[in-house]
């Protein structure tokens, strides 16, 4: 038909060589051997960068790491006193007092834990009832549900989160006098 042409391959182009720069001589007359070739990164074209999103598991940056960390697994089920030196997450259910003072304890997302905690920086994304002590830090991730009160050097809450208590927040400067706490009630 009119409309199909005959397509003819086109001529290949003879490859393009670089200009070679002029051999080094080393100073015994000897030629010297090519430089390596430079290392050019990989550079992203604009507007090709992934933009961060909401539904990215936020980690905390403890201050203080632990070499080592224990599991507490989601089918066990412990009732007592817990204390220890390492960083503790738990993804199944405890009843009772938690002291871990210079670690960092997690309550995974199907973690159940009625407690009073003393620890360094406790991380919630389950269920807690009970007071949490912590030296530094408390985050409470959206899918965490708190009813308690929190004292701490610093307290993070994510939107959609629940919690139902008391925040106190220490200073440094005022380590051995009592603070007046106020009770909140927050939804998001």
């Amino acid at each position: 038909m009119w409309f199909e042409k005959e397509k003819k391959p086109l001529p290949a182009r003879p490859a393009r060589k670089p200009a070679a720069d002029p051999p080094l001589v080393q100073e015994n007359g000897e030629k010297a051997p090519p430089a390596a070739a430079p290392v050019i990164p990989n550079q992203r074209k604009e507007g090709t960068e992934n933009p961060m999103t909401d539904n990215i598991l936020k980690t905390s940056s403890p201050a203080v790491s632990s070499t080592r960390q224990t599991l507490l697994g989601s089918s066990m089920v412990l009732k007592g006193e817990l204390s220890g030196e390492e960083d503790l997450t738990i993804e199944g259910q405890f009843e009772g007092s938690l002291n871990l003072k210079d670690s960092c304890l997690t309550i995974g997302s199907h973690g159940q834990v009625k407690a009073d905690i003393t620890a360094r920086q406790v991380i919630v994304s389950g269920k807690l009832s009970g007071k949490i002590n912590a030296r530094d830090k408390i985050e409470i991730r959206k899918t965490g549900n708190v009813v308690g009160d929190l004292v701490a050097m610093g307290v993070a809450i994510e939107e959609g989160a629940y919690f139902k208590g008391s925040i106190e927040i220490l200073r440094e400067e005022e380590p051995s006098q009592t603070r007046a706490a106020t009770t909140t009630t927050w939804t998001a």
